[in-house]
């Protein structure tokens, strides 16, 4: 059976930037061995279901899952437009350092740090500045052609 909109589909992946370095994956092996388990803690790996249609890859997965069979195999390349996006300096946004240490209960965030924004989108602390802070709340995957290793387990 031909994977059609519509179709729930079950894969196993690994998904790769342009550098070859696997930023996910549905086998424990492979996670392993990129250095994932660790940081993802009690993540469980398996095969991935997904409804076709249903918006719940990115549109590039998406679009290179139509057409494919029931135990085939292939590589999905997905460039950023169709994937996390395009990187942007718009979504580098400056905050006074003063201010920003009053909204996080006093602490000073350094180079490198993570901070939630209210919601509840994740941002980089690329600069840390005596009087401006930069967090840049693209996401880590904008910018990067990706290629997603597939194996189609099962389409229903």
């Amino acid at each position: 059976m031909t994977i059609a909109t519509g179709d729930s589909v079950t894969l196993e992946y690994t998904g790769r930037t342009d550098d070859g370095t696997v930023f996910d994956t549905s086998r424990e092996a492979v996670a392993e061995d990129a250095g994932l388990t660790e940081a993802e803690g009690e993540r469980e790996y398996g095969p991935l279901t997904v409804d076709i249609g249903a918006q719940q890859v990115i549109e590039g997965m998406e679009e290179g899952l139509l057409g494919l069979e029931a135990g085939e195999s292939t590589t999905i390349e997905v460039p950023p437009e169709k994937g996390y996006g395009e990187w942007s300096e718009e979504e580098v946004q400056s905050f006074e350092t003063a201010e920003l240490r009053e909204m996080l209960g006093g602490q000073t965030p350094e180079e490198g740090e993570y901070l939630e924004a209210q919601n509840g989108q994740l941002g980089e602390v690329v600069h840390a500045g005596d009087e401006e802070i930069r967090v840049d709340f693209n996401h880590e995957l904008a910018g990067e052609t990706l290629a997603f290793d597939v194996e189609i387990v099962d389409v229903n």
